[in-house]
C-alpha cells in the first residue's frame, strides 16, 4: 500500500518532541518527496498533480507549482535524495527558458495544455521564483545564482513598493498597467521569500523589507480584533465585501482565512527572532502579537461546526462561511503550534500539535496513493471544488520539517545547516 504509515505506539506519534513523532514526521517526508516525483514535463514546466501522483497534462503548467517543486527537491538533494537532483536542474531549466518572457521581463504565470502563455505577470508567482531560486542556490544547483539575480532586479523593478513597505499585486503581461487590487496573500510569500533570500545570500535590506510588510499586518490584524483584511484597493484601503459573491475564490476568498492567520503567525515569528537573534528581549512584542494571531486563528476555525478540521474562511465575526478543509490550513497549524510551542513552551500549543497530526492521519493523509487530501468537504469527505487532485508538495512537504526545525531560519537554509553539521 503506498504511502502507508505503521507505527507501534501511536498515541506518542502524534506527540512532540518524541522520537515517535520524529519517525513519524521522517516517513511522511520520504513519502511526500516520492509522491511527487513526475511533476516535471519535457520544457522544465510542473505538470498540475493528480490524486495519485499521476501528472494531468490536460491542465496550465503553472510558474507557482515549477518554483514550488523547485523549493521542495532543492531540499532533496540536501537530504541525499537521489533523483533530486535532475528534478531541480529540470525545473530551474523551465524557469530560465520555458516560462521566463524574455520580451517584457519576468514570467508568465504558466503555459497552456497547448503551450500558449497565461496573460499579466503576478507577485504571488515572482515570489515563488525567488523562494525556488534561493533553495536551489543552498542545494548547490548551477544556475540558481543567474536566477536569483533575475528574479530580485524583475521583483525590485516591478513588485516592490518602498514607498509603502508593500508589494503591488498584478501588472499587464507588458509592465505597462498596474492593476488597482492589493492583496496580502502575494506579501506573506513575499515575506517568505523575502526571510530565504536574506538567509541564502546574507542580504539583510530583504530582511528589512519583510519586517515592513509584517509591520502592516500586525496593525491591520489589532484593528480588525486579529482577523486578518486580505484584500485592498490601490491606496491600501481594505476591502471587506471582496468577492462576498465568490467566497470560496482559490486565491482570493471573501472574509478572513484562518490559515493565513496560522501562516503569518510562523513568519512573523521566524522574522523577529532572526532579527533580533542577538536581542530576543526585542522579539518579545512581535511573539505576542503572533500569539494573539494563531489563537484568534484557531478559535475561529478549529472544529467550530461539529466536525475535527480547519474551516477555511470565516466572516469578520468568526462565523464560518465556507467549511471545507484544505490541506495547506492543517500543514501551517502543524508548523506554528510547533513553533510556538518550541519558543514559549506553553503546553496549549503541544496540545494542539498533538491534535493536529492526529487528524492529520485520521483524516487528511491519503495512506492509498501518497500525500495529503488537498480538500474535504464539513464532514471531511474528500472533494475538488476548489483544489482537485493534489497539485503540489510544497505546504505538506515543509510540515514534516518545521516543527523540528530552527524556528529564526528559513526552511532550506535550516536543512543546509542540520546536514552540514550531520556531515562533520
Amino acid at each position: 500500500m503506498k504511502g502507508k504509515i505503521k507505527m507501534e505506539n501511536s498515541g506518542k506519534k502524534y506527540q512532540i518532541d518524541t522520537e515517535e513523532n520524529k519517525m513519524f514526521l521522517g516517513e511522511l517526508q520520504k513519502n511526500l518527496l516520492n509522491f511527487g516525483k513526475g511533476f516535471l514535463s519535457p520544457g522544465g514546466s510542473a505538470y498540475f498533480l493528480g490524486d495519485d501522483g499521476t501528472p494531468w497534462k490536460d491542465r496550465n503548467r503553472e510558474t507557482w507549482i515549477t518554483c514550488r517543486m523547485v523549493h521542495v527537491y532543492s531540499m532533496g538533494i540536501m537530504l541525499g535524495d537521489k533523483e533530486s537532483p535532475a528534478l531541480v536542474h529540470g525545473a530551474e531549466h523551465g524557469l530560465l527558458e520555458e516560462l521566463k518572457d524574455r520580451e517584457n521581463g519576468g514570467w508568465y504565470p504558466g503555459i497552456t495544455p497547448d503551450n500558449k502563455f497565461l496573460p499579466d505577470k503576478q507577485c504571488y508567482a515572482h515570489a515563488f521564483v525567488l523562494l525556488a531560486a534561493s533553495s536551489a542556490l543552498l542545494a548547490g544547483e548551477k544556475d540558481a545564482e543567474t536566477l536569483l539575480k533575475d528574479a530580485l532586479e524583475l521583483f525590485d523593478k516591478r513588485f516592490w513598493d518602498e514607498k509603502q513597505g508593500l508589494t503591488y499585486d498584478t501588472w499587464n503581461t507588458e509592465f505597462t498597467v498596474l492593476d488597482d487590487y492589493r492583496g496580502l496573500n502575494a506579501n506573506m510569500h513575499t515575506v517568505e521569500a523575502f526571510l530565504a533570500v536574506a538567509d541564502a545570500i546574507k542580504e539583510e535590506k530583504y530582511r528589512i523589507r519583510a519586517g515592513r510588510i509584517i509591520d502592516h499586518v500586525i496593525g491591520w490584524a489589532s484593528a480588525n480584533d486579529w482577523r486578518i483584511p486580505e484584500h485592498f484597493t490601490k491606496e491600501w484601503k481594505a476591502d471587506l465585501d471582496c468577492n462576498k459573491e465568490c467566497p470560496a475564490d482559490r486565491f482570493k476568498p471573501y472574509g478572513a482565512t484562518p490559515g493565513h492567520g496560522i501562516e503569518w503567525t510562523r513568519l512573523i515569528v521566524q522574522w523577529a527572532y532572526s532579527s533580533y537573534k542577538d536581542t530576543p528581549d526585542s522579539a518579545e512584542v512581535y511573539l505576542k502579537a503572533a500569539e494573539k494571531l494563531y489563537n484568534r486563528a484557531v478559535e475561529d476555525s478549529w472544529n467550530v461546526d461539529g466536525n475535527p478540521g480547519i474551516v477555511y474562511t470565516t466572516d469578520w465575526d468568526g462565523k464560518p462561511v465556507v467549511h471545507d478543509r484544505m490541506h495547506w490550513t492543517l500543514a501551517e497549524a502543524i508548523n506554528t503550534s510547533a513553533v510556538l510551542w518550541h519558543i514559549t513552551h506553553k503546553q496549549k500549543y503541544a496540545k494542539d500539535y498533538e491534535e493536529f497530526m492526529r487528524y492529520l492521519d485520521d483524516k487528511v493523509l491519503d495512506h492509498k496513493n501518497g500525500s495529503w487530501f488537498h480538500q474535504l468537504d464539513e464532514n471531511n469527505n474528500v472533494i475538488g471544488t476548489v483544489w482537485p487532485g493534489k497539485s503540489d508538495v510544497y505546504h505538506a512537504f515543509q510540515s514534516t520539517w518545521i516543527p523540528y526545525g530552527t524556528p529564526y531560519i528559513s526552511i532550506a537554509s535550516d536543512v543546509k545547516q542540520y546536514m552540514e553539521v550531520c556531515h562533520q
